[in-house]
């Protein structure tokens, strides 16, 4: 069996008040590899966070600055993100400090999932469901 899906191109973004202390959160309770990391001092210009088994997220520090077109407000993002062990994960980032929404359960749907929040407020969810085959 050929796999025909194309590698992922969608980046979610989010901003941070403490884009920084964000990543090392993000990096030791969910396991994203630091792939890219741009600015000065706390702040963040541009990072991009990748997943181990495809795709990432790229995310900033909060900016007020009149006229930023891409105004996000820090604690407002959510994602859902394939993991082959949400148990193991969900007890990696308990142990980092994620806040729990919802504890490993078994879905009707086949999934077995968790979420959590981030210090930044931020919503995830983790779990088995890796979506419905592309049609044609």
């Amino acid at each position: 069996m050929t796999d025909n899906t194309p590698a992922p191109q969608v980046w979610p973004t989010l901003r941070a008040r403490d884009a920084r202390g964000l990543i090392r959160f993000l990096v030791d309770a969910f396991g994203f590899e630091e792939t890219a990391v741009y600015g000065e001092g706390e702040r963040v210009d541009h990072a991009q966070l990748s997943w181990p088994l495809g795709g990432g997220i790229m995310l900033g520090s909060d900016r007020d600055t009149p006229g930023d077109k891409w105004s996000l407000q820090p604690g407002t993002f959510g994602a859902y993100v394939v993991t082959d062990d949400p148990d193991a994960l969900y007890a990696r980032a308990t142990a980092a400090g994620a806040h729990v929404l919802q504890e490993p359960q078994d879905t009707d749907y086949g999934s077995r999932e968790f979420a959590v929040r981030d210090p930044e407020d931020n919503l995830w969810s983790f779990g088995t469901y890796r979506g419905e085959p592309r049609k044609g």
